[in-house]
């Protein structure tokens, strides 16, 4: 389809219905899941372990054929676990495993199919070791991490560093830096004196936000039916 043939107010129905599975269903499996959050197909987010933390204003998508993995497996109790902050935007196909610590911090951007993990998951000399060495990850403030980058063990990223798509990050990256590539390097420094525009300011004010976002659904489904939509499902035209 080229576009949504649902009317109005079925899409509302169904936004509403994936809010209540969220809170029914996935947060009680987190440790935290803040206020404010969108999610996009929970069934589709796998979860094992705790502790999993995820701040306010959470905006996690998921697919049937991209589902999202948060995965606790520590060698010890008292050890593992996933920080995700405020603000942040988890897209398809993310997997986040930890057997030491990973915290990610506010406003971070996790793009489809990037890969955070704190272990190796098998020992180099020992395959029989399911673990491996583990060793904390930490991502600042502001971070963008590119579609299907690969984020290793003892890592740590600066606050507003992007991490080209596809790159595999094995050794720290700095703050206010772009990094690409297998290992990344540093390839461009940002101007920390430039201001950002950040996720949080998007959600200063929810309730306009919302508003905004109602207004445009309406007027991209208006006139639409639900014979129409049917129509479009059982019997779609080429210009549908």
């Amino acid at each position: 389809m080229r576009r949504d043939h649902r009317p109005y107010y079925l899409k509302k129905t169904y936004l509403k219905f994936q809010q209540v599975y969220a809170r029914h269903f996935l947060a009680p499996q987190l440790d935290r899941l803040g206020p404010g959050f969108t999610v996009i197909q929970p069934w589709n987010i796998e979860v094992f372990g705790r502790p999993i933390k995820i701040g306010k204003h959470a905006n996690i998508l998921s697919t049937a054929d991209k589902k999202i993995r948060l995965t606790v497996w520590p060698e010890e109790a008292g050890k593992g676990g996933i920080e995700i902050g405020d603000y942040c935007l988890i897209c398809p196909g993310v997997r986040i495993s930890s057997a030491a610590h990973i915290r990610i911090g506010d406003n971070t951007m996790l793009a489809s199919h990037a890969y955070i993990t704190d272990a190796d998951w098998h020992g180099i000399y020992n395959r029989i070791w399911t673990i491996g060495p583990a060793k904390a990850v930490s991502i600042g403030e502001n971070v963008w991490i590119g579609d299907s980058a690969i984020i290793c063990k003892g890592v740590s990223i600066g606050n507003n560093s992007i991490i080209g798509a596809g790159s595999v990050v094995v050794r720290s990256i700095p703050e206010n830096t772009i990094a690409v590539g297998n290992p990344a390097r540093v390839v461009k420094t940002l101007n920390p004196q430039k201001p950002f525009a950040k996720r949080a300011e998007w959600f200063a004010d929810p309730v306009l936000l919302q508003q905004d976002i109602d207004t445009i659904d309406r007027e991209n489904l208006k006139g639409n039916s639900f014979f129409h939509w049917i129509r479009t499902l059982l019997a779609p035209r080429s210009s549908d």
